[in-house]
């Protein structure tokens, strides 16, 4: 076992950007992912059973569900190996993220065209495989919704960002920007001896600290053990039932 936990398990993810006390690393990569674009200050954590049943793929999809301080949602997944339709899962998500904004205006008796007057979903899916589906082929797929003869931007309500880390091949020296070094980092995190950037990015020290397996309580071990093997055990049942159906045609 290495120095740093696995980001790429339930216990490991929900850990470093899942909890009040490890929020700001979460708002940090979600600010160097859109960086240009807007800066978030503030997260709240909301339930992520409000978007529906996840137990259809527990063990392989670990996901978070968060507001920002401007009112964007915010839905976040780290998929460590490969499940089947899981572009259409994450547009399902989406929808969900949707649904539960009606339903907050519905519970409020709200009964006019203020009910459609819905709030940005941001859908970020970061995936430890190359995924077979053909819609991703490269690191970074970055999809919104656009009118198809110009190009323009149509609606700004729903954006799907897809990083599947395979396909990023840069050294540690080659990192230049505080995106590549997330990216940099999360990719080998499990393997590395020590955990670089800590000294150009100040998050990057909290980060250390956080997932250094030494740190971690006898209880905390014996969870992340659990979460390492509860993956293990029910991606290899989905991975032969989905193998199975090939099969059958």
């Amino acid at each position: 076992m290495g120095r740093y936990i696995n980001p790429f398990t339930d216990w490991g993810f929900k850990r470093l950007f899942g909890q009040e006390f490890s929020k700001d690393l979460l708002i940090n990569f979600l600010n160097d992912l859109f960086e240009g674009e807007f800066q978030i200050k503030d997260v709240t954590f909301k339930d992520k059973e409000q978007l529906g049943d996840t137990n259809d793929l527990r063990g392989c999809i670990f996901d978070i569900y968060c507001v920002t301080d401007d009112d964007k949602h915010f839905i976040v997944e780290m998929q460590n190996r490969w499940v089947p339709f899981f572009v259409n899962r994450s547009i399902y998500y989406a929808s969900k993220a949707f649904v539960a904004q009606r339903k907050k205006f519905d519970e409020a008796g709200v009964r006019t065209a203020i009910l459609y007057q819905f709030v940005p979903v941001y859908v970020v899916c970061i995936m430890n495989f190359m995924p077979k589906e053909h819609e991703v082929t490269k690191f970074r797929t970055d999809v919104a919704l656009r009118e198809k003869s110009s190009d323009s931007i149509f609606s700004d309500k729903l954006r799907f960002i897809y990083l599947s880390l395979p396909f990023f091949d840069k050294s540690e020296e080659e990192c230049e920007t505080g995106f590549e070094k997330w990216i940099y980092v999360l990719k080998y995190m499990e393997v590395l001896e020590r955990l670089p950037f800590t000294a150009q990015k100040k998050i990057f020290d909290h980060l250390a600290k956080l997932a250094d397996v030494r740190c971690l309580s006898s209880e905390e071990q014996e969870k992340y053990d659990e979460s390492i093997k509860a993956a293990d055990d029910y991606y290899s049942g989905l991975y032969g039932s989905y193998v199975e159906g090939e099969e059958k045609g």
